[in-house]
């Protein structure tokens, strides 16, 4: 308890209503959507073998493939249409780098912008005793961003082959009794991309989001303060001031006693106008 209570009373929760921090959440969430939807994705297709003889006929034959898209060891079994007699077939194409390589971007998109926002609130003080903590956050979120335009650009292309290659009547192609006239071959049901075309979509919302957020890390970095003083500009707000107010001596409460503007005294019942005392009236 201990612990805890030391953590919540040096957190700086404001930090999240700024851009930097609210943008690191969401990058946070963007990413386990990204990752999840293409990770986590399993589809089937079915094809159907109508053989002149109808005892060796497969009217629905399941073709089963996942993540990573390994669709070359992808197998089925397929009727001959000879004497009840089959065939183990496999699927083309191998899509598991462009796919891994999606999904290892957001995991450690995942970790990074979590590790940064818990930096952001528990750990301001070691954050921003140098300009190091800023620069460090700044180039990662640079690297990160040109990953996910990478990564997201070969997944979308990647599965644009991959749903060629599970088309259900580019499967029939392979099946030797269809090429056989006197047999007759189908699509039963052929694969949903809903989840897949989704993760697509956080990619490139995940690359928005990050090359989004250079700008804002870029103004904590003594590099921005740098340039600001270079041109002439007006003072701004240090870096790392995540919502601090600026010491301002003029803010103190004037109201309260007479030594905020030097020594007052009280106003004298007794003034002078022009070098002649008034004296108060007695009526």
């Amino acid at each position: 308890m201990d612990t805890a209570n030391k953590l919540a009373s040096v957190a700086t929760f404001q930090i999240l209503k700024s851009p930097l921090g609210f943008i690191r959440v969401l990058e946070w969430l963007f990413a386990i959507f990204a990752f999840a939807t293409c990770g986590g994705y399993t589809g089937q297709l079915r094809v159907s073998v109508d053989c002149m003889e109808k005892a060796s006929s497969n009217l629905s034959i399941a073709i089963d493939f996942s993540y990573p898209f390994r669709l070359h060891q992808v197998s089925f079994e397929a009727p001959l249409c000879e004497e009840m007699r089959s065939e183990r077939l496999f699927l083309s194409g191998d899509y598991s780098s462009s796919a891994e390589f999606f999904v290892t971007i957001s995991v450690f998109a995942f970790l990074y912008s979590l590790m940064a926002t818990v930096v952001y609130i528990f750990y301001h003080n070691k954050y921003c005793e140098n300009n190091r903590g800023p620069l460090i956050d700044f180039i990662v979120t640079v690297v990160f961003s040109f990953l996910w335009l990478v990564s997201s650009s070969a997944w979308a292309k990647a599965l644009s082959d991959v749903k060629m290659a599970t088309d259900p009547d580019e499967v029939q192609l392979i099946v030797s009794a269809c090429k056989d006239q006197r047999n007759t071959c189908g699509s039963v049901q052929g694969p949903r991309w809903s989840g897949l075309n989704t993760s697509v979509v956080f990619g490139f919302l995940n690359f928005v989001l990050w090359a989004g957020n250079i700008w804002f890390v870029f103004k904590e970095t003594g590099w921005h303060k740098g340039a600001v003083k270079q041109q002439g500009g007006p003072p701004e707000i240090q870096p790392c001031s995540f919502g601090q107010q600026a010491y301002n001596p003029s803010s103190f409460d004037q109201s309260g006693g007479y030594g905020a503007q030097g020594d007052q005294s009280p106003p004298s019942e007794y003034s002078q106008v022009g070098g002649s005392t008034l004296y108060p009236n007695p009526m």
